[in-house]
């Protein structure tokens, strides 16, 4: 029997601990930058039965009040009953914040390049490098495995909060297997996982063929689903106790489902909780805009890109793109166009994208990346004719 080329990717809901400590963090992010475009903010949270823990560097002019925002994150997830075993209304909420380090501080301010002059300039705020991703398999030019899985995760959620299927509970997990033709192209579903949290009185029966009904059909075309799809729904049979009481959460712990669902490569940093002079998200977010820009355009059908810069240095150190042999232009000649149409710098990026404004908390579930529901500026699409034109010149 012929090997198959499968891919699988997953996501997991808003209620999962560690998707709580990532809204958490960017919840108090956006409350920071509304009233202080221009703050530092590396927020870090951590989750457990009953108890909230906020960590981090945070240099501002403003004030928020960090226990109302976590109150009221957690109340929105859904975490209103200490039946559930998180409850907003009770929980603890303990605080240890620093500013930001002055050795750090120095070079964000000022960026290398201009120290010398009387030009001011942001430097990165800390050295690594991002990846951005892009590919036709789907109308956000994302890879079909994470954009299935993040649409199951959101229909869970949805079917809960609007009580269709009313015995569900805020803590769950999605999983896609896609089987690929020998031409890398989309052939069909192979396996569907889901785990949900839910009520203690209610069957497996009852929670396969509801979900099966109401969640996995709702989504998933039925073009892609055949008599040998397989589906594991709540496999291990009960799954009442979740969130924080079932499992410690962490803020950047689920960075593959926050990108690309492993589809493509991965920087070293996590996003939540970092202003945009951090690069970690920022230029992240610069690469994906570029890269989904190179596809818009047909220069290529699947494109990565990859930044890398310095600490307290401006502009990136490289610049790397691969268009998997799927373009007419060689990696270089895109390089030279990006180079030409993008200031990629922190400053550059920051003004790009109009990064400094509270658009954060709503990337903290359901992926950063093809969120055609929020209008995200790095998901726009306007830069197809300006690479066309810096390519046929």
């Amino acid at each position: 029997m012929a090997e198959r080329n499968l891919f699988t990717s997953e996501s997991v809901t808003e209620g999962h601990p560690d998707k709580i400590a990532d809204q958490i963090s960017d919840a108090i992010l956006d409350e920071i930058i509304e009233g202080d475009a221009h703050a530092r903010v590396a927020c870090e949270t951590v989750v457990n039965t009953g108890l909230a823990l906020i960590v981090g560097e945070i240099s501002t002019k403003t004030y928020v009040d960090i226990p109302k925002i976590v109150r009221k994150t957690v109340e929105d997830i859904g975490y209103v009953d200490a039946k559930y075993g998180y409850d907003y209304k009770t929980m603890s909420v303990l605080t240890g914040i620093d500013e930001q380090s002055q050795d750090i501080a120095q070079g964000v301010n000022n960026a290398i390049e201009t120290r010398s002059t009387e030009d001011v300039s942001t430097g990165a705020g800390d050295q690594g490098l991002m990846f951005g991703f892009a590919c036709d398999e789907t109308e956000e030019l994302m890879p079909l495995p994470i954009s299935l899985s993040h649409k199951l995760s959101k229909r869970l959620t949805e079917a809960r909060k609007t009580g269709l299927l009313d015995y569900l509970r805020p803590d769950g997990k999605t999983q896609v297997t896609v089987e690929y033709d020998e031409n890398n192209v989309v052939k069909r579903i192979d396996t569907i996982v889901i785990s949900t949290q839910h009520h203690e009185d209610i069957s497996p029966e009852q929670i396969y063929d509801d979900l099966l009904e109401y969640v996995i059909r709702y989504v998933v075309p039925e073009e892609l689903l055949d008599e040998d799809t397989k589906y594991f729904i709540n496999p291990t049979g009960r799954f009442v106790i979740g969130g924080p009481q079932g499992d410690a959460g962490l803020t950047g712990r689920k960075i593959i489902v926050d990108t690309y669902g492993g589809y493509a490569r991965h920087g070293g940093g996590a996003f939540s909780g970092k202003d945009p002079t951090k690069v970690d998200r920022s230029a992240a977010y610069a690469a994906r805009y570029i890269a989904k820009n190179i596809v818009a355009s047909k220069i290529a059908s699947k494109c990565e890109i990859q930044l890398a810069y310095a600490i307290g240095v401006s502009q990136p150190v490289s610049i790397s793109v691969d268009t998997f042999g799927t373009s007419k232009y060689s990696e270089a000649q895109i390089v030279e166009a990006i180079r030409e149409l993008f200031n990629l710098s922190p400053d550059g990026i920051i003004e790009m994208l109009d990064l400094r404004r509270p658009i954060y908390k709503n990337t903290a579930s359901y992926g950063h990346f093809g969120r055609e529901d929020l209008n995200l500026p790095w998901e726009a699409v306007d830069q197809v004719d300006a690479l066309i034109g810096s390519l046929s010149k």
